[in-house]
């Protein structure tokens, strides 16, 4: 049991194992914790649990530090399984055990475990008085990321339980961002935010400003994963408000895949064209069936520019670049320019089909593409260093 503050303790889980989450959806290099609490009060308080594998583990763990019938309330800020995967083990100890959640985490975890427990919904605004001069207040995080999501507050040790919002999957034993690697921890907290958080910007925004609008103030903030922000914890704040302004850099992100190299060749050539349109520049190359799909779209993310390559393939283009795509559309990124390029032997259709699903993930199309027929000779690599001459001076 790790002391947060005060009365506050730490009870999750550290994953040093884990390399894929969300089934296969998302990769975590570095692992994850997930994140439970328990206060002690005059009232005790267990916030979240843990991921189903280690419900057992972390039962036992808890008995070693407390008795469970002192436990008088559960928070489930969300009911996904990573969060609320130990409850059936430990409502088979303590089954009348009220837990507070919203009214949507009610379906989630009654659609999970098939169970009918002792829910006390709450809505943003409620308290729960705890004792000794505090309460837990809850905000509803609807869409950050789910439906059912919420996150609540301590008073008197100012703490905000923020859920999935703010965090990362990073696993450490050092639980504190003042005592981790910089570069790591928001190389994490960028690619959650880009992979998950993205399509929700709106409310991101929107839910910043009513949370500030409480005037609350924050000492920490404690997410469902990763660190626990104490020093500044203000900082992330900023950075989500940031991120959620339709976030870009200086930079061009090239995503190509390739069947015998000519889409790799233009490619890089088309690469050392940007870098005579724009010196300034930062500009990256992706294989995309080489490359981790969820680093690839956090590259995406803080791109201005993001240009698709691929050979034409039965009409159409190759499958990591189709997938790539498809997973760029569902994270609505905004503002932000494309354009195509690739190889063909036949027919030809690739460029087009790239063309058309920039579009429609909301891209703005600034050239019309660059086809080159059987591999490139050197007259095609003038063209390539032509086409990304043009693509850099375009994307200033």
């Amino acid at each position: 049991m790790l002391t947060i503050k005060n009365n506050i303790f730490w009870v999750g889980k550290t994953d040093w194992e884990l390399r894929r989450f969300h089934g296969d959806e998302y990769s975590t290099h570095r692992g994850s914790t997930y994140n439970s609490f328990l206060i002690k009060e005059e009232k005790t308080v267990l916030i979240d649990t843990v991921w189903k594998p280690f419900a057992k583990e972390f039962v036992e763990n808890l008995r070693r530090e407390i008795d469970l019938e002192e436990i008088d309330y559960i928070i489930i800020n969300h009911g996904e399984i990573d969060h609320s995967g130990a409850l059936p083990e430990l409502m088979e100890l303590i089954p009348d055990t009220p837990i507070y959640c919203s009214e949507n985490a009610v379906q989630s975890l009654k659609g999970h475990y098939h169970k009918e427990w002792n829910f006390k919904t709450v809505k943003t605004g409620d308290k729960l008085d705890i004792g000794n001069g505090k309460a837990l207040i809850f905000v509803e995080m609807k869409l950050l990321h789910w439906p059912d999501s919420m996150a609540c507050y301590l008073t008197g040790d100012e703490v905000l339980f923020s859920n999935d919002a703010f965090g990362q999957h990073y696993a450490t034993e050092r639980l504190f961002n003042d005592l981790v690697d910089q570069c790591e921890l928001f190389e994490e907290a960028i690619k959650y935010y880009a992979n998950i958080l993205n399509p929700f910007n709106p409310l991101v925004e929107k839910k910043i400003k009513e949370i500030l609008a409480l005037e609350l103030p924050i000492d920490i903030i404690a997410p469902s994963h990763g660190v626990i922000w104490r020093e500044n914890p203000e900082q992330i704040i900023e950075k989500y408000r940031e991120w959620a302004a339709n976030y870009k850099e200086n930079r061009i992100t090239l995503l190509y895949d390739t069947m015998w190299e000519g889409t790799r060749v233009m490619a890089e050539n088309i690469a050392r064209g940007i870098k005579k349109g724009d010196p300034e520049v930062e500009i990256k190359l992706f294989n995309t069936a080489k490359t981790d799909k969820n680093d690839i779209l956090t590259e995406v993310f803080r791109s201005k520019t993001v240009l698709f390559g691929s050979p034409t393939i039965n009409r159409t283009i190759l499958m990591s670049m189709a997938a790539i795509l498809d997973g760029i559309e569902g994270l609505k990124f905004k503002n932000k320019k494309a354009a195509a390029f690739g190889c063909y032997g036949w027919s030809g259709e690739g460029v087009g089909k790239l063309n058309e699903m920039a579009m429609k993930a909301g891209f703005e199309l600034i050239e019309d593409g660059l086809k080159a027929k059987w591999m490139p000779d050197a007259e095609i690599m003038e063209k390539c260093i032509d086409f990304g001459e043009r693509i850099g001076n375009k994307s200033r």
